[in-house]
């Protein structure tokens, strides 16, 4: 392939957004840098989400947008990649025959094979049983934190997810190969780690199992921060509760999607667990982590969803206080239980009740952090921009400092005003 230019746009999660880490790093070692415009690139890729509707349509607007690109030069390469990729695979040659190549979620390494025109294929969809073992090179986004995949794909079929179908399975990673990759991650000078999965409590392999992987983590030497997303609540344990507070680098937060606060509609979503039984995990972390943060996703307008069940999701949040939360009106998806289910909710009515979702967690999430006006708290700095720096704090609260500080320090800083997103700090004069 000749050039040097890579354009890559990314759709979704942080899943997605490491995958793309790891493509740029396979371009990297072949010569590619990447560029922020696609009429300057030789391959342009698309790293796409499937998980609602409107993201899907984002990806399609854009591809559209670079047809006449290769119009103008055959020797462009189209590649779209991630779920919407896997889901759909020849048909989205069908639909736009311009794009050179579909990869699918287990397959990003045949990346390397493309550029070097190594494959007479232009579609990599099959399930690669290999994927937890496939050594592939990453360029960083951050110099001070880095995601760490654990496991892969999901077992739970939540009625509404396309995960299972997009990503596979379950399949949890050697432990050898993830403590290889943090200690690496140890000695090139970064703080902290997130372990992730769509769902880590059901990581194991072999007699390690989550808890244990903590553990393990929390002795690699240079990483001091230890995050982990996301987590299922019906896989939550005591021991795993255990585990985050014994373990010093574990910070003291949690992500755990409620969805709905309705045990009816928890049912019919396919979620394992019930409203009473979520809110007494809830009481487990408060009592055994002092000031955990909890954030939490909300699904509004899910199919059947009557008033009283909303108005048990505003009941669920008053009576939880998160800290902050993810919300979303309910978007079919066609490979999904929930997409044929009757009762569909007209699109003004979870309109209407996302907004008060978010007004009613706004509001809770502003009162919270006014409550840490004044407090003394540990912040890593992960940013600069001018006269200030921006990190978070071990709640992952995110504070903004009127100070140049050094990438990669981890100060203490007081609190001085609070905002709905934000917090700002200054500095200790030690």
């Amino acid at each position: 392939m000749k050039g040097r230019a890579v354009y890559i746009k990314t759709f979704g999660c942080q899943m997605n957004e490491h995958d793309t880490e790891r493509m740029l790093g396979i371009l990297e070692t072949k010569g590619f840098i990447e560029v922020e415009e696609p009429r300057k690139a030789d391959i342009i890729i698309f790293n796409t989400c499937a998980i609602r509707h409107k993201a899907e349509q984002k990806f399609l607007s854009s591809l559209g947008r670079v047809k006449y690109l290769k119009k103008r030069n055959s020797q462009l390469k189209i590649v779209v990649a991630g779920c919407v990729a896997q889901l759909q695979g020849e048909n989205l040659l069908n639909k736009a025959p311009y794009i050179d190549y579909i990869i699918g979620t287990d397959n990003i390494h045949m990346l390397d094979s493309i550029i070097e025109n190594q494959t007479p294929h232009r579609v990599f969809t099959y399930e690669n049983p290999d994927v937890t073992n496939i050594k592939i090179p990453t360029k960083r986004m951050h110099n001070v934190k880095a995601w760490v995949n654990i496991i892969y794909g999901c077992n739970n079929y939540c009625a509404y997810c396309v995960v299972p179908y997009s990503r596979g399975k379950e399949r949890s990673r050697p432990v050898e190969s993830i403590l290889e990759e943090v200690k690496l991650l140890g000695e090139l000078g970064f703080k902290e780690v997130t372990l992730l999965g769509q769902n880590v409590n059901s990581y194991r392999d072999g007699s390690v199992d989550f808890p244990a992987l903590l553990e393990k983590v929390n002795e690699v030497k240079g990483i001091e921060r230890i995050r982990f997303v996301t987590s299922h609540p019906k896989d939550l344990s005591k021991r795993l509760i255990q585990t985050m507070k014994d373990c010093e680098k574990v910070c003291e937060h949690i992500h755990l999607p409620l969805q709905a606060g309705s045990n009816k509609i928890l049912k019919l979503m396919n979620r394992k667990y019930s409203y009473e039984e979520y809110f007494e995990k809830i009481c487990w972390l408060r009592e055994a982590i002092r000031n955990i943060s909890i954030t939490s996703d909300i699904i509004v307008g899910f199919p059947q969803e009557q008033d009283e069940d909303f108005e048990k999701t505003l009941d669920a949040l008053r009576e939880i206080q998160f800290d902050g939360i993810f919300a979303f009106k309910f978007s079919p998806r066609a490979q999904t239980p929930a997409a044929k289910l009757d009762g569909a909710i007209p699109e003004n009515v979870k309109s209407r009740r996302l907004t008060e979702v978010l007004k009613l967690q706004d509001e809770i999430t502003e009162r919270k952090n006014k409550l840490l006006e004044g407090t003394i708290q540990e912040v890593l700095i992960e940013d600069r921009e001018g006269e200030y720096s921006t990190g978070r704090t071990r709640t992952n609260k995110i504070v903004k400092v009127t100070s140049n500080i050094a990438l990669g320090s981890m100060v203490d800083i007081k609190i001085v005003k609070a905002h709905r997103h934000s917090l700002e700090g200054e500095i200790l004069q030690k």
